[in-house]
């Protein structure tokens, strides 16, 4: 099996296009990783760094907003990094663009018109360049004052003069967004000249950047300290291993899992030419949502977290304190509000994404039909039914990949960073980046008649 797979690869290399496809994306890739080790002039990154590494046995510092934007960043947050906003203000404009477009009728027009995507496109990238100048301030301000973000923590980060705080306050807001806008290109020039989705293995690199470490904080679980025993024996080890295995099988499952439902076409005249009738299937995807409603679940189920933790210690509410706490990961309250919330935006994001009823008049227009159903509002009744059915499915699973990391850290006490490789939102968007990119990267052998990654024998009867 694995002399087959490395003779795959090594046929991607035979291919002159697809070489330099691979070589061009590991190049800006690795472009990608140095915008997140160099730090912001005028900013002792290396003091932040080193206070994050002292507290890497601390999982309470994964499990915060902050500690979700560093996963995405690949840790440039940490270390006062030019892409310390990472990709997120270019994928939040995205997700708000898309938003409106389902709500807003003059969008939703636009986005139906000729050219009119390319001009939402040019909307988002509108919208990133406010929402970085927003977020850049905030991230001077807290980098400016770290020991009331990072708890903890003590020093001063920024080594300007008191005189010159507003300098370094416009420098680094503007090389924050300089930052984020240069990913944003190198993500849209992979897309274009590279192989698989720019943006998205942006981020997927950023994740994949912290398994060394998570590797490392694993295995020190496995060796005594001092006069303590090992955390963890070769029992935990083969069950780590077969629990990793059986989450990222089942995650490629699902992930590609759709329902297919039957579309029968009758016969059309056309002038003097006629069409036969035909037979085919509308795909739908039962996770349809995809991770954005961990995504969104995580970052807003912090503010309530953070709010009350406020007012407890403004006001003297021991209290509120307690509740805040509740709130945060290792807690069971957390962890059923956190499912709550996953349910409820996988259903909020089919309802503002998919549309059956214009789905139900483009089938009527092509003189399609599902068998059995009525065109029309009857099909639009069928296709919410059988979306609200799947997407039922889909949610239950993505609550129970979610929640891997939080019953890992709550019952067997592992590191948080070490739980978040065994599922939640990393898991996820590796998975589904890698899946795409060996789906383009099968296209490009099969066209030169090369076996490819996904499945073998499918060349079978070529001369």
């Amino acid at each position: 099996m694995f002399s087959k797979f490395f003779t795959t690869i090594a046929n991607c290399f035979k291919i002159p296009e697809l070489r330099a496809r691979i070589l061009f994306t590991l190049g800006v890739l690795a472009i990608c990783r140095l915008i997140a080790l160099i730090s912001v002039p005028g900013l002792d990154g290396a003091k932040l760094k080193q206070f994050f590494d002292d507290l890497a046995q601390n999982s309470d510092g994964s499990g915060n907003l902050l500690g979700l934007y560093s996963m995405f960043t690949g840790g440039a947050l940490e270390q006062c990094a030019v892409g310390a906003l990472g990709i997120m203000p270019y994928i939040s404009a995205t997700i708000i663009i898309q938003l409106l477009t389902a709500v807003v009728p003059a969008l939703s027009k636009l986005a139906r018109e000729e050219g009119g995507r390319p001009k939402l496109i040019q909307y988002g990238r509108y919208l990133t360049v406010i929402l970085c100048l927003g977020q850049g301030l905030a991230m001077a301000f807290a980098w400016e004052n770290p020991g009331k973000v990072f708890q903890g923590f003590t020093g001063d980060l920024v080594m300007f003069a008191d005189s010159s705080l507003w300098w370094y306050r416009i420098q680094t807001v503007l090389i924050l967004t300089t930052g984020t806008l240069l990913l944003m290109w190198l993500g849209e020039q992979i897309t274009e000249r590279g192989i698989g989705n720019g943006v998205s293995l942006v981020i997927t690199i950023g994740i994949i950047a912290r398994f060394p470490q998570a590797v490392q904080t694993a295995v020190q679980n496995f060796i005594p300290q001092g006069d303590n025993d090992a955390e963890f024996n070769i029992f935990h080890a083969v069950a780590f291993i077969l629990l990793l295995v059986f989450v990222v099988a089942f995650v490629v499952a699902i992930t590609q899992a759709q329902r297919k439902i039957p579309v029968q076409y009758a016969q059309q005249t056309r002038g003097r030419r006629v069409f036969q009738s035909g037979s085919s299937f509308m795909p739908l995807r039962v996770i349809y949502a995809g991770v954005m409603p961990i995504i969104f679940a995580s970052a807003l189920l912090m503010f309530p977290q953070m709010i009350l933790e406020y007012l407890g210690r403004t006001f003297s509410k021991p209290i509120l304190i307690q509740l805040g706490t509740q709130l945060s990961k290792g807690h069971w309250p957390h962890v059923i509000l956190f499912a709550v919330m996953i349910l409820f935006f996988s259903y909020f994001w089919v309802a503002t994404q998919f549309n059956e009823v214009q789905v139900a008049d483009d089938l009527k227009k092509a003189n399609g039909y599902i068998p059995g159903v009525r065109p029309g509002k009857s099909t639009a009744e069928f296709l919410n039914n059988t979306m609200s059915r799947i997407t039922l499915a889909g949610s239950v699973f993505l609550i129970g990949v979610a929640i891997i990391p939080e019953l890992l850290y709550m019952q067997w006490n592992v590191d948080y960073l070490v739980a978040s490789f065994f599922g939640g939102t990393s898991l996820l968007i590796a998975v589904g980046v890698m899946l795409d990119t060996m789906r383009q990267t099968e296209s490009h052998l099969l066209m030169r008649h090369y076996d490819g990654f996904l499945k073998k024998g499918r060349l079978k009867g070529r001369f």
